[in-house]
């Protein structure tokens, strides 16, 4: 039986492959952080500390080159919302 692949259906440029994986990252921190939330054991939770560290790592630098080429923009926070946050949080201390 032969299988043909229809290359045109999967034509994914380099934006849809990088918004792919950070969207895979994100899901692996979500659920490596439950697994260390609910790990008993040290050395356990020294494991999926490392891999949600790593995951995290991974996710900062597909964001920052994703970023830099103009596929995820983010704009600068206003001064007065900062303040607001920082003593609102201030605040519940």
């Amino acid at each position: 039986m032969e299988v043909k692949q229809n290359v045109k259906s999967c034509d994914f440029q380099d934006k849809d492959r990088m918004m792919d994986a950070l969207s895979s990252q994100k899901f692996l921190s979500g659920i490596y952080n439950e697994s260390l939330n609910e790990a008993y054991h040290t050395p356990v939770k020294n494991c999926f500390s490392g891999l949600l560290n790593d995951v995290h790592r991974t996710q900062e630098e597909l964001f920052a080159v994703m970023n830099e080429r103009g596929w995820y923009p983010v704009e600068a926070a206003e001064e007065q919302k900062i303040t607001a946050a920082r003593q609102k949080f201030a605040a519940k201390g």
